[in-house]
């Protein structure tokens, strides 16, 4: 199921996600290294600003030996092997990478998926937030998922890329605020109008059945999404529930 569009117009133009998405593509194709192949630079431009749950959980950059166990060796949970120092990127700083992960994509797909969720269910989440709130969620959602895919992963040296974490805390949010809005879904070969609520359920339950060997974050996914959920029921508590819509001279899609 690929959500293409919903029928859920804004009152307000969604600059804070238009401008999540430009950064996001230009980081793609103007700061990491080849966006139409995989090669060794990539990996080197990964582990030198990607965040990885080893380095997280430990306070510093993988070591020399960690990262040869992991990428030369494939040892996948090589945190503590070998010595600690000296480290393969000294200067790599551990925590704000995990906000530097939020921007990065593995490849055109998956920034291209990421991008279509964000703007499909981003841009009216952002419009009953507002601009401000909408922005320090978003962030602050990719981050708490980030940690959820740290926490049941200490031991990987594996590095962590994309806007999903993120984007799924918007699509929690979307859940609470616009349950019954048609989604014009992508179903195999068929366009179908779905209730949000269908679509987004739907997505939530798959993650629980996402194949471990496919490189999915599905907990990062996970939490995400609830953090997004409980956010949404916080600001309808705080708010007295969904704002009133005056009808406006222009709605944006």
């Amino acid at each position: 199921m690929l959500p293409l569009r919903d029928d859920n117009p804004t009152q307000h133009r969604p600059v804070v996600t238009l401008v999540i998405i430009g950064l996001c593509v230009v980081a793609y194709f103007f700061w990491q290294p080849s966006p139409f192949e995989e090669t060794p630079g990539d990996t080197i431009f990964t582990v030198e600003h990607a965040a990885i749950p080893c380095e997280v959980i430990e306070g510093r950059p993988l070591s020399v030996d960690e990262a040869n166990a992991t990428f030369i060796q494939g040892d996948t949970e090589a945190c503590g092997l070998g010595r600690p120092r000296p480290a393969a990127f000294p200067g790599k700083l551990v925590y704000p990478s995990i906000l530097v992960s939020i921007f990065l994509h593995g490849s055109l797909w998956h920034l291209g998926g990421n991008m279509l969720f964000l703007w499909v269910f981003g841009n009216n989440v952002e419009d009953r937030m507002g601009k401000v709130l909408f922005a320090l969620f978003y962030l602050t959602g990719g981050i708490i998922a980030s940690l959820g895919h740290i926490a049941v992963n200490a031991g990987s040296t594996v590095p962590v890329v994309g806007a999903s974490g993120a984007i799924a805390a918007v699509m929690g949010a979307y859940l609470v605020w616009f349950p019954r809005v048609r989604v014009y879904t992508l179903v195999f070969i068929i366009i179908l109008p779905l209730r949000a609520m269908w679509v987004l359920v739907y997505w939530f339950v798959l993650q629980f059945f996402t194949d471990p060997n496919e490189g999915v974050a599905w907990m990062a996914h996970v939490t995400g999404f609830v953090f997004g959920i409980l956010v949404a029921l916080a600001v309808s508590a705080l708010t007295g529930g969904p704002r009133s819509r005056p009808s406006p001279q222009r709605y944006y899609y």
